[in-house]
């Protein structure tokens, strides 16, 4: 957000490093956490909106919803009626793929949004809890590689793209084309983007018309490996793909567990991305170790040219789940507060509508302090040494500090919007993938610290009605998810508008 500034967020007061969040609570009520001296306070949604399920794109393909999310601050405008006008950018990731992966070109979708807010705590009026966000597709721009030739969803399966000028090995899917599973965008003010993706993990940089400028690949330790060499393979194989060997790699990100949080600072010096799971080799082969995840810390003065200054192993939340066993919260989403400082959304899996299971057991953002964690960046848990062997933190590293700020799932607050958490698992039951995030000013000059907090959903493109890759399809499930938007109105003192 390049037209706001951090005026100071002194240090996070609670220590929560390995802390254990327990089940919602069942009443709302305003909640808040002090962070690094300053206390932010989260009044409660204020607005829902929906997008159906089947809309398509003016290339006539089926609408992917929101693996991450940009508002366009600029042109963010609060009408005299109480409304808000603007617009954002949802990022998609990599297309329908309930049997393996398709030949899905990844895009951007730019958003009209009319916000239409209530007043913290106040119930909408009947018949219109969820129309508070109106949101309609304006446009969508296609992401091509450096060449100016399409991308894709397919999984790379065992395809490399050798170093080529600037660019670094790339993932490339069979077909020729680089692959990429987008899942976070932070626009600076030139209209280029920050993209970040799962099968990299990589941060790429494209120009305002879709073009790849740049690509950044992390740290060694990051890259995932398979018999001794980079392998980029999901194990999500494409038609005629054969699924890779061994499924999983033997170090570096998990499968579909790579860079899903990213955002830029508020002064736009920093670039902060974080892996949604603990590396392989850092308890990331299994649900209940996956626990210690790194941040990853650029700075970003020369957009072309990313310079990781810091590294710190965050601890993922942690809950019980319906079977009594200890499971982790993978992130799904960041916000950036400065360069110490962040909101991360994260949540359990499987649950929801359009799931199986219809009750969710963790859905939270919580606030992530690093000042006082350990820099790791460019040492010996960058190469060949393990951070977290089977999930236990080397003593030597101090994570940072996690403190629970808004729980998505709670019940009264819900129920103001028609909506609930658990059975039925109807269309009113939160679908499972809470995956974008960002903020826009409430322009009210008596709440001058005042923030509207956009969430959304990755709907998984499921729909009875769908059409992509020049095929119709039906979601798996019978459902029909449509793509969510849900706002919560937040204090966060040290945030000004330039």
């Amino acid at each position: 957000m390049k037209n706001m500034r951090f005026r100071s967020l002194p240090l996070l007061s609670v220590a929560l490093a390995t802390c254990v969040f327990t089940a919602p609570m069942m009443a709302f009520a305003d909640s808040s956490v002090t962070v690094q001296g300053v206390t932010l306070v989260n009044k409660g949604r204020v607005a829902v909106g929906r997008i159906p399920s089947n809309l398509r794109d003016k290339f006539g393909e089926t609408f992917g919803s929101g693996s991450g999310m940009s508002i366009d601050t600029k042109n963010w405008v609060r009408n005299a009626d109480g409304t808000y006008k603007g617009s954002l950018w949802l990022l998609p990731d990599r297309g329908y793929n309930a049997v393996g992966t398709t030949d899905y070109r990844p895009r951007l979708n730019t958003i009209d949004v009319t916000l239409s807010p209530v007043a913290p705590g106040a119930a909408p009026e009947a018949g219109k809890e969820q129309s508070g966000v109106d949101a309609k597709l304006a446009d969508t721009l296609l992401l091509k590689d450096d060449k100016g030739a399409d991308t894709t969803g397919l999984d790379p399966a065992d395809g490399t793209r050798h170093p080529e000028g600037a660019m670094p090995l790339l993932p490339q899917a069979p077909n020729g084309k680089i692959s990429l599973d987008t899942e976070a965008v932070a626009r600076l003010p030139d209209g280029t983007m920050f993209i970040s993706d799962e099968y990299g993990p990589y941060i790429y940089r494209f120009a305002a018309d879709g073009r790849m400028m740049s690509a950044t690949p992390p740290p060694a330790a990051l890259l995932p490996m398979r018999n001794g060499v980079v392998n980029f393979a999901s194990n999500n194989p494409g038609p005629g793909e054969s699924a890779p060997d061994p499924k999983d790699p033997t170090s570096g990100r998990q499968n579909n567990q790579g860079l899903e949080g990213m955002s830029l600072t508020p002064d736009g010096k920093f670039l902060i991305a974080v892996l949604q799971s603990a590396t392989r080799q850092d308890g990331g082969d299994s649900g209940s170790t996956r626990q210690n995840t790194r941040a990853l810390v650029y700075d970003a003065a020369d957009p072309a040219n990313l310079k990781l200054v810091h590294e710190y192993v965050v601890p993922l939340p942690v809950f019980t789940d319906a079977k009594g066993k200890t499971a982790v919260a993978a992130q799904s989403e960041i916000y950036a507060l400065s360069p110490q400082t962040f909101l991360m959304l994260a949540r359990d899996s499987n649950n929801g509508y359009g799931m199986k299971g219809d009750k969710s057991l963790y859905r939270s953002i919580v606030a992530v302090d690093v000042s006082a964690a350990t820099d790791i960046a460019g040492g010996q848990f960058d190469a060949d040494k393990a951070v977290a062997p089977k999930g236990v933190l080397d003593p030597t590293v101090k994570p940072a500090a996690v403190s629970q700020f808004i729980d998505i799932n709670d019940s009264a607050d819900l129920a103001r919007f028609g909506l609930h958490n658990g059975a039925p698992n109807d269309r009113n039951n939160l679908s499972e993938k809470w995956e974008a995030m960002s903020l826009a000013s409430v322009q009210d000059p008596k709440l001058p610290d005042d923030y509207f907090l956009f969430i959304a959903n990755d709907n998984d493109f499921l729909t009875q009605d769908g059409y992509q890759v020049g095929a119709a399809y039906k979601g798996d499930g019978g459902a029909d998810v449509d793509t969510m938007f849900q706002v919560f109105q937040v204090t966060i003192p040290g945030l000004a508008a330039k």
